[in-house]
């Protein structure tokens, strides 16, 4: 694949395009501490990416491409909110722990951290005009950027983000009417297509970014055939979804617009005041009103735009929660960095610019990793495992259930997942967790003393006996090695301790198949029964 085609020596920024590697051949070979400046932001957070506990919501989705593998079927034996992409996108890893040694959430963060490389290398390599401090500060950065999720790396707003990033230097370079051959075009639309495919949110980012190319652009805008492109996988995507998928429109949409969507905690506003997104869009706002004139060329303007959109998409999405304000703060700190390095491009001669880059760059990729690092939960979570609620149950589960099959009855996500996960052990429940029964449960049923009351089966929605039926049934059908029960405090509803053992033992094939555990452990709320052969 030929390398994109740069404009010539008249167009860049300085008199002379310049190799991104010079200024550290130059500065940095004779100061060698600001060569371990830069990278060592990088080294630290790989490290703290590597190191538990993965992300609960990242696991659990992973643990459902496993048993998609082990023959069950989406959105018939396992029901989720998440539209498919994310679990096909689980399926690679999940197929490498299939046939390796490494186990599945290994071979998921080697995945994410290869798709990551290649994303931060391809970004890099699409910078049109090569001036010294830009290129040693993306060069820097964008590695430090994408390891700093933190707590949330490999969260679908993260992905996002990362597949993202080769697609928004491609857009500075349509915007500025620079050639690029098809190949490096296909490399970069192809990822962020998928990336933006992962919720129907994101796609307010790629269109506010065309947006800007167009306005850019003008008339020979409407001709691109990236836009179109993307639309057409998209396109392709939903009649996949259709025809592939249909108990998901069917079955799963009509819960999630009944049970799911009303769970959010916040208004629109509330939102944007929560402390990650409500900082992260305080930084926005100024760079973006420097930024979308677009006087400091295109690829800042491009960075401010999608920035706006993904504060829209976690707006729109109403839950507070720090995945969504993730994409904001990874493209605002961006924008601010590439902010700075255009205007010391612009304020130096070339040869000042030269020596100044190394530095620059340092400081770029420190900078990046402190600021990002502070809404990230890491690394604390991190440093925190080995004494956390997931590391204990972790600890049981591989002491009492290795590679077993479990029922587990709880309304969390955490620390069931990556517990899960790390003992390599699958649930038989159909739900990653029993939030419908929160959703069902939101009207607050009582009985004459004031107490949360049980509905009869003859008065529950389809979705409560669905949830009480196939929990019943599943678990009579194929008994698990193991019951995994939340305890204390255990599912709350309507202000109150939901009792699920007592819920599920009206029905008389659980309470029939129930006979046969016994209590093994109780740890970090949670009961641990072992199945009596």
């Amino acid at each position: 694949m030929r390398p994109p085609e740069d404009p010539p020596p008249a167009a860049p920024l300085h008199d002379a395009v310049l190799d991104p590697a010079l200024p550290a051949a130059d500065t940095a070979s004779r100061l060698p501490w600001l060569r371990v400046a830069t990278v060592l932001p990088a080294l630290l957070l790989l490290a703290t990416v590597l190191a538990p506990p993965l992300n609960h919501d990242v696991a659990a989705v992973l643990n459902f491409a496993e048993r998609m593998l082990a023959g069950e079927r989406l959105y018939a034996d396992l029901i989720d909110v998440n539209p498919p992409l994310v679990f096909l996108l689980d399926l690679p890893p999940a197929l490498i722990a299939a046939w390796t040694p490494l186990d599945a959430a290994q071979a998921l963060l080697l995945c994410l951290l290869a798709g990551l490389a290649a994303a931060a290398w391809l970004t890099w390599r699409l910078l049109p005009a090569r001036a010294p401090v830009e290129a040693a500060c993306l060069a820097a950065g964008l590695p430090v950027l994408l390891l700093s999720a933190g707590y949330d790396f490999g969260q679908r707003e993260h992905i996002m983000a990362i597949f993202a990033m080769p697609y928004l230097m491609l857009a500075a370079r349509r915007a500025d009417g620079v050639v690029t051959g098809w190949g490096w075009q296909v490399a970069a639309v192809l990822p962020a297509a998928i990336g933006f495919a992962l919720k129907p949110y994101f796609l307010v980012i790629p269109a506010l970014v065309e947006l800007v190319v167009l306005l850019r652009r003008g008339r020979p805008g409407f001709g691109d055939p990236v836009p179109w492109a993307m639309a057409g996988l998209w396109l392709a995507y939903l009649l996949g979804v259709l025809l592939l998928f249909p108990d998901y429109t069917s079955h799963v949409l009509p819960l999630v617009w009944a049970y799911y969507l009303d769970q959010g905690a916040y208004s629109w506003w509330q939102v944007l005041l929560t402390e990650r997104l409500g900082t992260a869009v305080l930084l926005l706002l100024p760079l973006a009103l420097l930024a979308l004139p677009g006087r400091r060329g295109a690829f800042p303007a491009v960075l401010a735009a999608a920035g706006i959109g993904a504060a829209i998409s976690a707006v729109v999405q109403h839950k507070g929660w720090t995945y969504h304000a993730l994409p904001v703060r990874l493209f605002a700190s961006l924008l601010g960095v590439m902010l700075a390095a255009r205007w010391a491009d612009r304020a130096l001669s070339s040869r000042a610019a030269r020596r100044l880059a190394a530095g620059a760059a340092a400081i770029a990729a420190c900078g990046l990793g402190l600021f990002n690092v502070t809404g990230a939960e890491a690394p604390w979570r991190e440093l925190g495992w080995s004494g956390s609620r997931a590391a204990e149950m972790t600890a049981l589960l591989k002491r009492e259930a290795y590679g077993e099959r479990l029922l587990v009855l709880s309304s969390d996500i955490f620390p069931v997942y990556p517990a899960l996960n790390y003992a390599r052990a699958q649930s038989t429940l159909r739900t990653m967790n029993l939030w419908l029964l929160q959703g069902v449960y939101r009207d607050c049923p009582r009985d004459a003393a004031g107490k949360l009351r049980f509905r009869e089966t003859w008065e529950m929605a389809r979705a409560e006996f669905y949830v009480y039926r196939t929990v019943a049934e599943d678990f009579a059908r194929a008994p698990p090695a193991a019951l995994l029960v939340a305890a204390d405090p255990g599912l709350v509803v309507c202000g109150q301790d939901f009792d699920i053992l007592a819920y599920f033992a009206r029905h008389p094939l659980f309470a029939e198949t129930l006979e046969r555990y016994r209590p093994a452990a109780t740890i970090a709320g949670y009961q641990l029964l072992r199945r009596e052969d």
